[in-house]
């Protein structure tokens, strides 16, 4: 079966451009407020702030990986697109980190799709000012390098989780990692994005999320998802779920929390 990765919203997306400097306290991804305050102002000139919309498409895979996502808010999911059309999660990204890893090590075109699963801000960059800055700024370097190891790690715990774990300790997994990234307790999140991340038929996603509504660890409602309870919500997930967040603090203690 032929396989290609997607990361969420093409860059020709329908996201909206907004102007990159007009508030103080922009930009606000964790990854980009890590570096020194000096390596940041230089920065500032190749950051673009972009709006995403729930479901975009930034980047489809085997595409020109022309620009790199810092996401302010919301969550782009990094996602296997199969030769039928289905598609399945393998990481997320949220304002704790950037899109396209990839980036990185050189690569010119995309291996994945990127797609916007919580709606909110990205600073956008391109390509060649961030190899620029990693050529340039040790202190960028570093940061990129730490993310790019708990990344590949959160991937590597998913592909674990999938095997060894029950659909609901995923489910709730999958909610607590949204939560992380957002700043309200309701997810604007629907039963088929639920379905479709988690590989699952949507039945099956129906009677995990009824068997959590009915011990009040969330709320269903339409076209979202509340958490009531996130520590019990914390108990029904897997071991996976503190993994992930233990090893990027390990990596970026300053990116989570």
């Amino acid at each position: 079966m032929s396989l290609a990765f997607a990361v969420g919203t093409q860059t020709r997306t329908k996201c909206d451009r907004m102007a990159a400097n007009t508030s103080s306290n922009w930009p606000r991804n964790r990854i980009l407020l890590a570096l020194p305050a000096r390596n940041l102002k230089r920065l500032m000139p190749e950051l673009e702030q972009i709006h995403c919309e729930r479901a975009q498409v930034l980047m489809n895979a085997d595409s020109a990986l022309d620009h790199v996502f810092f996401p302010d808010s919301g969550v782009i999911s990094v996602v296997a697109v199969y030769a039928d059309g289905s598609i399945i999660e393998m990481a997320t990204v949220g304002r704790e980190g950037f899109s396209d890893v990839q980036a990185t090590f050189g690569a010119k075109r995309s291996s994945i799709q990127l797609l916007v699963q919580i709606p909110g801000t990205a600073a956008k960059m391109s390509r060649m000012a961030f190899m620029r800055a990693m050529q340039s700024m040790p202190p960028f370097r570093r940061v990129m390098d730490a993310y790019v190891q708990a990344f590949l790690e959160q991937v590597m715990v998913s592909v674990a989780c999938n095997g060894a774990h029950s659909l609901k300790q995923r489910l709730a997994r999958w909610l607590l990692m949204m939560r992380d990234r957002s700043d309200d307790d309701t997810l604007p999140i629907t039963q088929s994005l639920l379905a479709e991340m988690l590989g699952v038929e949507r039945p099956t996603i129906t009677n995990a999320v009824r068997e959590f509504e009915r011990v009040r660890l969330i709320e269903q409602g339409r076209r979202q998802v509340t958490i009531l309870d996130r520590r019990g919500l914390t108990a029904a997930s897997c071991e996976c779920y503190q993994l992930v967040r233990a090893r990027l603090a390990f990596h970026l203690p300053k990116t989570y929390t």
